[in-house]
């Protein structure tokens, strides 16, 4: 089923997006992106950076969760436009992360329909770790 512009409205929540991380799924982001950063692969280096708990994860791990959640929604017929977010709590290891976002505004923009939503990644104690904003482009 392909995601319509005419379907959406002001207030609609996406469907939340879900993830389980800890060194396993920090390890393939980093080999991706050439990511090996000593605290985000090593306990004694992420002490050393100041979380207690040891490593932690990437920012932009969340970020490409955020793109993926938002792809999974609209489907291959929309567009993600825009992405901004900010890092405002640590991804601890066995970490359950969490994609939500709500709709705040509908507007066609230069012939594009756009939907824009306030996004954040919780973790599963529902704290909020890196709230931000995204524009689609839905057909």
């Amino acid at each position: 089923m392909t995601l319509r512009f005419e379907d959406i409205q002001v207030g609609d929540s996406m469907p939340s997006w879900s993830r389980k991380t800890s060194f396993a799924e920090w390890n393939r982001y980093a080999a991706v992106n050439d990511e090996f950063v000593p605290f985000h692969m090593d306990d004694a280096a992420g002490r050393r950076a100041g979380n207690e708990q040891g490593a932690f994860g990437m920012g932009n791990l969340r970020y490409a969760y955020i793109v993926n959640a938002l792809h999974d929604w609209i489907g291959d017929e929309g567009t993600v436009r825009e992405v901004g977010c900010q890092y405002r709590a640590i991804n601890q290891k066995e970490d359950t992360l969490t994609v939500v976002g709500e709709v705040t505004d509908k507007t066609v923009e230069e012939g594009e329909q756009r939907v824009r939503l306030a996004v954040n990644v919780l973790n599963q104690d529902g704290l909020a770790t890196c709230p931000g904003h995204a524009v689609i482009v839905l057909p």
